[in-house]
């Protein structure tokens, strides 16, 4: 199954939020080459603009070390961390579930 992590961000002012998407942008191009990434989406809240999200997707959770090990890596974290309120990122991983297989529904 696809590991999965999801990042949330949210930057500090209206000043960071142009620099924020054009960084994400950015890396969303470059991190979707990475060997093992399935894909690596990057989105802007419809009610605030401040906040981001990413999502990125990977073959399997050992796929993260293909994803780390790009250079890109290094200029990333410092660019964007101090933009965001706190200098935070949550982040939170997920394993995708299969949806190819028939399931049968439990009852309520």
């Amino acid at each position: 199954m696809v590991y999965t992590l999801v990042c949330h961000l949210e930057a500090k002012d209206d000043d960071s939020i142009e620099k924020i998407k054009r960084k994400l942008i950015e890396a969303a191009r470059v991190y979707r080459k990475d060997k093992e990434t399935v894909d690596w989406f990057v989105m802007q809240d419809v009610n605030n603009p401040r906040k981001f999200s990413i999502v990125e997707r990977f073959e399997h959770e050992s796929s993260q070390k293909y994803h780390l090990e790009n250079p890109y890596w290094k200029t990333f974290d410092p660019y964007v961390k101090p933009l965001c309120v706190n200098q935070h990122i949550e982040l939170s991983r997920h394993e995708e579930l299969d949806t190819s297989k028939d399931v049968e529904l439990l009852p309520l």
